[in-house]
């Protein structure tokens, strides 16, 4: 499938599918929270648009009501948006970071839990060596 670019709304139908399964436009409203809840004609839009662009495909018919499931893969999904994101910022994700500390949307503090969680990362160095048995 050709990577086509989905609006935030088609990204939150998308989501829901991921965490339903099959699913109904019915059901995908009313996953949604209280706040969320948009017309069923706005969702039912939202998913024959998905539909089109490969991001879910039909896969039953219930009486009148159409069954729907992700056609696309949701880590894969998020490995073109993050591609995207570090394609702003021309390849470098020393860029972004450093963008991202500037805006205040991540701190110091976040980086160093982000890198003691990484496979090798401070908290993981010793394992297994002297002294850990």
């Amino acid at each position: 499938m050709t990577r086509a670019r989905l609006s935030k709304a088609e990204t939150r139908i998308l989501e829901q599918c991921w965490k339903l399964g099959t699913c109904s436009v019915r059901e995908i409203l009313e996953s949604l929270p209280e706040e969320e809840r948009v017309a069923y004609t706005t969702v039912q839009t939202l998913v024959y648009r998905l539909e089109q662009k490969g991001a879910l495909r039909k896969v039953k018919k219930i009486g009148n009501a159409q069954l729907f499931e992700p056609a696309i893969d949701q880590t894969e999904f998020r490995g073109g948006l993050v591609r995207d994101l570090l394609d702003l910022f021309g390849g470098s994700p020393r860029l972004l970071v450093s963008n991202l500390l500037e805006s205040g949307r991540i701190t110091l503090k976040d980086i160093k839990a982000l890198q003691s969680a990484a496979p090798g990362g401070k908290s993981n160095r010793g394992r297994g060596g002297k002294g850990n048995a």
